[in-house]
């Protein structure tokens, strides 16, 4: 019988994670009978009850498993993490939060069961807020247009993956793993998958303006380089306007010595300007170097405090 590992990373889903453990058993005992199942919660050190739920449900059912982080390593990392420790023939990333439809599981598998190593879900609209929604779709056309690896627009994670390819993300041994830029980089044929994104069903998202700009960050500095290209051309443009304007200035005060007064205030606007552009590019130098650096290191995706129904 072919196993269906299913992982759903958690952060303070006190009020989710029984009723999706409950959605997916009902999913399997309906449309996905011939398949075993594995579900992995793997939570990111959630400070409400969500650890002791998790704990109930691993004690009631031996295919429900559970990691605790011993700290929160964030967003990106937990959950790859969570996905290396499965051991299904496939795996399905999902959120606790039920924006990912339980249902679009038995259709991942289907297409799977196709010869798709990767079968993914592609927002194609949102019950979220019209104006997020917006914005997302701002920032994944122009990560689009400005990376030189094929973007996928409007994939969160959500989809199911090959153990094939789930070795692949092993052997990576990424400090810093981007899921949505690897699979697009480096996945193998796939199968998208349109749905609508539903409201969050309980509790409060813990994405907030600084984790989605740390996400937008790791997307630009892992997958486009024109942050440092356009820092290099902007600097060269403006050198030449700057030099241009410098000349002529001197022209027209030779030119017209006791009418034309040189004055502080285009001196201090020029300097503030160039000043503000320098300030904005070292910042964005900065993101590609901490990126670097974040690699180097090379510190583990994650600590664990405790696991629950592993085998040793």
């Amino acid at each position: 019988m072919k196993k269906i590992s299913i992982v759903v990373p958690c952060f303070n889903e006190e009020e989710n994670v029984v009723p999706m453990a409950d959605a997916i058993r009902e999913e399997f005992k309906k449309n996905l009978s011939s398949y075993e199942y594995e579900i992995i919660f793997i939570d990111n050190d959630s400070k409400d009850n969500t650890r002791e739920l998790i704990r109930e449900l691993c004690k009631s059912d031996k295919g429900i498993k559970g990691i605790f982080n011993a700290k929160n390593f964030g967003q990106f990392n937990s959950p790859y993490y969570g996905m290396l420790q499965s051991t299904g023939d496939a795996t399905v990333l999902m959120a606790a939060d039920f924006q990912d439809p339980v249902e679009m599981i038995p259709k991942y598998v289907a297409a799977w069961e196709e010869g798709y190593k990767i079968a993914i879900g592609i927002k194609k609209s949102s019950q979220e807020n019209k104006i997020m929604y917006h914005l997302r779709s701002l920032y994944y056309k122009t990560i689009k247009k400005l990376s030189e690896v094929e973007q996928i627009e409007h994939f969160t994670g959500f989809g199911l993956y090959d153990k094939a390819f789930i070795n692949v993300m092993r052997n990576l041994d990424d400090p810093v793993p981007f899921l949505r830029g690897i699979v697009a980089e480096l996945g193998f044929r796939r199968k998208e998958i349109p749905y609508e994104q539903p409201q969050r069903r309980a509790g409060i998202t813990s994405n907030n303006l600084y984790r989605l700009y740390d996400a937008a960050m790791l997307s630009v500095t892992a997958y486009t380089k024109v942050g440092l290209r356009l820092a290099t051309f902007a600097g060269v443009i403006l050198s030449g306007i700057s030099m241009i304007i410098a000349i002529i200035y001197l022209i027209l005060k030779l030119l017209y010595w006791d009418r034309f007064p040189a004055g502080m205030a285009p001196i201090l606007i020029g300097m503030l300007f160039l000043g503000s552009i320098q300030i904005f590019f070292i910042g964005l130098i900065g993101e590609y170097i901490l990126t670097i650096n974040q690699r180097v290191m090379k510190r583990p995706l994650v600590v664990e405090e405790e696991r629950i129904n592993f085998d040793e």
